[in-house]
């Protein structure tokens, strides 16, 4: 397993932030911003912050591979890097690209670290408020210094994130929804207790890799709807439901399955 500082980690995403995606914040004219496909829009930031990432990620581990969201838009064959043996950077340069372009604070970098299909690594930053998560396996979850973890609790009055089609379920069963536009957000939001669960029917490695970890690190309970565990790598058609643990996580199961 091939692991990096994070430190290291940590100061290059705060680095790129800092140098292209913070001075564009609120400052994006209509020629920075474009439509990938329908409603899936795209930034200069998005796609600056990614090129030097991906630039300055790989030297820290000899010869890692790479991939990044808006690459994988040009190029969908780079994904087949996920099921390489060697080390891959898994990369979302903005997360909350639509938050980011509408002014609103819900955006961050993920970087996730991942090998032989399991993620060893991950990072969120919050640029806005200039602050890091990250997680090692088998190392726990880590902000500011402080190790997080996710206490037990039961389902009656949880909030929790889900698609659309799924907040009738939860509002028959007296539970909350909430959309924060930001898979980021919603993981540092699992995290700190403001939102006790989530539930995502389209699992792209670069939204989940990293903050998966997290959630198991810090004691929760991840796993696709099935029961299986989630690995980095495209999954058409799975869901993962992320809880505070094994009891909760099986209740919210059985309302959300299909």
């Amino acid at each position: 397993m091939s692991l990096v500082d994070p430190d290291k980690v940590s100061n290059i995403i705060a680095d790129v932030a800092a140098e292209v995606i913070l001075p564009k914040f609120r400052h994006l004219g209509g020629a920075d911003i474009q439509e990938k496909n329908p409603g899936d829009l795209v930034t200069v930031a998005d796609r600056e912050a990614e090129r030097l990432l991906i630039e300055r990620l790989p030297p820290l581990i000899d010869g890692s591979l790479v991939m990044g969201e808006e690459c994988v838009s040009l190029d969908p064959g780079r994904l087949a890097c996920l099921t390489s043996d060697r080390p891959v950077w898994i990369i979302d340069p903005i997360d909350g690209t639509g938050n980011f372009v509408r002014g609103n604070p819900n955006f961050a970098v993920i970087v996730a670290l991942a090998q032989g299909q399991r993620t060893i690594q991950g990072w969120i930053y919050d640029p806005l408020l200039a602050q890091m998560t990250h997680a090692v396996r088998g190392g726990g979850t880590w902000r500011g210094g402080t190790k997080r973890s996710i206490a037990p609790r039961p389902v009656a009055g949880m909030a929790g994130s889900v698609a659309r089609r799924d907040h009738e379920r939860l509002a028959a069963r007296g539970l909350i929804a909430r959309q924060l536009g930001s898979a980021a957000h919603e993981y540092l939001s699992l995290l700190d207790g403001s939102l006790d669960f989530s539930c995502y029917r389209r699992l792209h490695p670069w939204d989940h890799a990293a903050g998966v970890l997290m959630i198991e690190e810090a004691g929760g309970r991840a796993a696709l709807l099935d029961g299986s565990p989630y690995v980095p790598v495209p999954q058409p058609g799975n869901s993962l439901l992320m809880a505070p643990d094994e009891a909760s996580w099986a209740e919210l199961r059985d309302l959300l399955k299909d």
